[in-house]
């Protein structure tokens, strides 16, 4: 599943640096904190590495 915007590909990289230990659980904020309980380490991967290029900063509602 890859990320939909840049800012989530960026959270799923902040919530898969947590999940590791590589940083505390408790400088997460919005939605990093969330991803970081409710995905696997696997879905985080497959969030955090798709290439940002291609994608919007934020995505649009709706």
């Amino acid at each position: 599943m890859p990320a939909r915007s840049k800012a989530q590909q960026k959270a799923a990289g902040a919530a898969l640096s947590a999940k590791r230990g590589e940083t505390d659980k408790g400088e997460l904020r919005g939605a990093s904190r969330q991803m970081v309980e409710s995905m696997t380490e696997k879905e985080l991967e497959d969030l955090a590495s798709t290439r940002r290029k291609s994608l919007p900063e934020k995505k649009d509602k709706g």
